[in-house]
């Protein structure tokens, strides 16, 4: 008797951060586990939270700010939405890449212009905060606009409605390749940076821990997959289907950098402790709190991913 797939619900931002996903719906390593995944992006920060606490989604692929935002009452969506964030395992590295106008040839050009962002207060916020800061530019000197995820961030600067954005793959070389530079990525001022992560409701966790250690399962053998270098091209045209916008032509550019570990995917799906403390403390600086975070842990639970790792090693 077949007994019918555990319906999983994701919600992740878009990006190639999520090529781990897309190859393991495409080759079958969710269903080895009993899962039938639906994913789906979102267009905003706020519409993905607001979204898992109204329990329309059980996990999501979203920025480690996001779950401290939420976790300390301070998250973009207001205090009355709460999806209950909790980490269950890491993603990326996440190299943001300060996109601007080709008329921007420096920070100062900057001064009096727009900056299109997600959400005024989160993690993406303040990393850009810290680089206008380090070049010398004042609050005053920018305007930050709401607009949304990278896509429609990247779009409205092409459409010359902002000077800049912060962006991730693959929306950085679209954009380098369409003319746009590069002032500053946050590699080049972080050692370490946590930005995405696997998050899920945290009752859902504790109710579901079977359909969670199997998302993680399926979620390290497609990384191990992805990572592979004899799967490279069939990896490729995976996050092609799913990400249409990248042209063939920016195929390499984009695998390249998420497969680097500086830059993109986390090896193992590990945790940065070193990144996660570096969002805490840029939080603490250009944030709401009262006082420093610093508390890793509250905001993780990792005895699934724990669980997973046990049993392979058994």
């Amino acid at each position: 008797m077949t007994t019918d797939p555990e319906t999983l619900r994701i919600i992740a931002f878009p990006g190639a951060p999520n090529l781990p996903v897309f190859a393991a719906i495409e080759e079958g390593f969710f269903e080895d586990q009993g899962l039938s995944v639906e994913i789906e992006l979102t267009p905003s920060s706020i519409y993905q939270a607001e979204q898992v606490a109204a329990g329309a989604f059980d996990m999501a692929l979203t920025a480690f700010d996001n779950v401290v935002a939420y976790s300390e009452g301070q998250g973009a969506a207001g205090p009355d939405v709460d999806p209950q964030y909790v980490v269950v395992m890491g993603a990326t590295q996440l190299e943001l890449s300060f996109v601007v106008s080709p008329d921007v040839e420096s920070f100062d050009d900057l001064k009096g212009r727009t900056i299109a962002l997600d959400a005024k207060a989160t993690g993406f916020a303040f990393v850009l905060t810290d680089m206008l800061q380090r070049a010398g530019l004042t609050e005053s000197d920018t305007e930050y606009v709401a607009v949304g995820a990278t896509p429609q961030r990247w779009q409205s600067v092409q459409a010359g409605d902002h000077a800049g954005t912060l962006t991730i793959e693959p929306f950085t070389t679209l954009a380098t390749r369409a003319g746009f530079g590069v002032l500053q990525k946050s590699t080049e001022i972080y050692d370490a940076y946590q930005g995405g992560i696997v998050a899920a409701n945290r009752g859902f966790a504790e109710q579901r821990p079977e359909v969670v250690c199997g998302f993680i399962r399926a979620y390290l053998t497609a990384l191990d997959w992805v990572q592979d270098k004899t799967n490279r091209e069939t990896a490729a045209a995976h996050l092609q289907k799913h990400m249409p916008a990248i042209k063939p032509q920016a195929v390499e550019p984009v695998m390249n950098s998420l497969l680097d570990p500086k830059s993109g995917l986390t090896p193992r799906g590990e945790i940065l402790r070193d990144g996660m403390a570096q969002v805490l403390d840029l939080r603490s600086r250009f944030g709401p709190a009262d006082a420093p975070l610093t508390e890793i842990d509250r905001y993780l639970d990792l005895s699934h991913y724990q669980l997973v790792l046990d049993r392979a090693d058994a």
